[in-house]
């Protein structure tokens, strides 16, 4: 398959959001009833108080209501289970009819799933934001339909960067160093955070990379993640940030997002990349916080627009146990305005459909969060139509990290990745 980034995931990729909890059903695997649809959905909260559970329970009520004769049987998984436990279904003959979860395109590729125009109206397949339908489709075909999406841009603590004077938030690498200085001199725990820790260092790398005019692909859409302008963007942020200790006390290679948020809303952050939802964390705890796009190197200057990576997570139907046109009825159903964008404002994410995004019109979007949604307009996605992709992004999440370390030499590094990636592609 030709390996392309379209467009701007979920971290993806998921948006990695949070922890396991029970689910809105006690059903098996999928196959069965043929008047119940089953659902297969990742638990984005992290307590009993934000499970998603509430939310589906009420879907499924409204659906049947408005659907009489069809069910929704819900089942909900954590992150760090969905994508293997899904897996083990479909080899298992006993596929969910609908997942939602942080990939697609392995499925697509080996034929299990329908695509977008056997399911969905034209006007409904029309509706989704453009970045995200680019990044759901192999080839000219949609399988992945986005469901909701973030993208990061740069906070910055205001009161730390009153304290330390900076007068504007950075637009170069030059501008960061300086202000990750100012900060440390007063005392700053993390002038700037980078977390490249295991659990979401793809999203970290992939932001510097693409500020360098680099990436995870060329303009041919092949992987290319030790390009000359890859391996320039590690050698300038081991040199330039984590040597000279802008960038805290922890080792980059041990930080993870998780982490670096808290500190973040502890006060001890000057700056980190972040999404919709971390604004909106710091504001509750009083912290002002500001947003701008992430600087560029100096090689590219200021005329360069500035780079904004997102992420989404995927709804996907399989075709394994027949009920095309019932979950046909069900993805008009939960692509309708206001059942996406109350789970969009639930997460603090964004939906994923021009009708949804507009404000008021399908719930309306707050000021923080429309800036985000302007910048996913732009953004890059990870490569998530490329079967080989969930491989390649665990890999450059396990290994980038050595890249900033004292006795690590990023273009070594940045070879081994490509080279694990070469042979995770030859198997798809």
């Amino acid at each position: 398959m030709r390996r392309r980034i379209s467009g701007t995931t979920a971290t993806t990729a998921v948006l990695g959001l949070l922890i396991p909890l029970a689910g809105c059903s006690s059903s098996g695997d999928g196959a069965g009833d043929g008047g119940t649809l089953y659902l297969v959905a990742a638990e984005y909260g992290d307590s009993p108080a934000t499970s998603s559970k509430p939310y589906w329970e009420k879907m499924a009520a409204d659906f049947t209501e408005a659907n009489p004769g069809i069910k929704l049987d819900v089942k909900l998984l954590p992150w760090a289970d969905i994508d293997r436990e899904v897996s083990r279904m479909v080899k298992a003959g006993k596929a969910p009819d609908v997942a939602l979860m942080g990939s697609y395109s392995d499925f697509a590729a080996q034929g299990k799933l329908y695509p977008a125009d056997e399911l969905l109206s034209v006007t409904a397949e029309a509706n989704f934001l453009q970045p995200l339908a680019d990044a759901g489709s192999v080839g000219n075909t949609l399988y992945g339909l986005p469901f909701v999406a973030s993208s990061r841009l740069l906070f910055y603590n205001e009161a730390l960067f009153a304290k330390a004077g900076i007068k504007e938030p950075p637009k170069t690498w030059s501008d960061l160093k300086s202000d990750a200085k100012a900060l440390k001199d007063k005392g700053v725990k993390y002038p700037y955070a980078l977390p490249l820790g295991p659990e979401e260092a793809h999203a970290e790398a992939l932001i510097w990379e693409l500020s360098n005019g680099g990436g995870y692909a060329d303009s041919s859409g092949n992987y290319s993640l030790a390009s000359d302008q890859n391996i320039g963007t590690w050698d300038w942020v081991k040199k330039e940030m984590v040597a000279p200790g802008f960038t805290g006390p922890t080792p980059p290679s041990q930080l993870n997002r998780a982490d670096a948020f808290a500190a973040f809303l502890r006060g001890e952050v000057g700056m980190v990349n972040g999404y919709p939802s971390l604004a909106h964390e710091a504001r509750a705890k009083g912290i002002g916080v500001q947003t701008t796009s992430m600087p560029v190197s100096d090689n590219l200057g200021t005329g360069v627009p500035p780079p904004t990576v997102g992420v989404a997570d995927w709804m996907m139907a399989f075709k394994q146990n027949g009920k095309r046109a019932e979950i046909g009825k069900f993805l008009e159903f939960i692509y309708q305005d206001k059942n996406l964008s109350d789970f969009a404002d639930r997460y603090h994410l964004l939906p994923s459909t021009v009708t949804a995004s507009r404000t008021p019109t399908g719930g309306g979007l707050d000021k923080n969060d429309t800036q985000f949604l302007n910048a996913l307009r732009g953004a890059q996605l990870y490569p998530v139509n490329d079967p080989s992709w969930l491989t390649v992004s665990d890999t450059i999440k396990r290994n980038i990290g050595r890249a900033v370390e004292p006795t690590g030499n990023p273009k070594a590094v940045l070879e081994d990745i490509a080279g694990q990636a070469a042979q995770a592609s030859k198997k798809h």
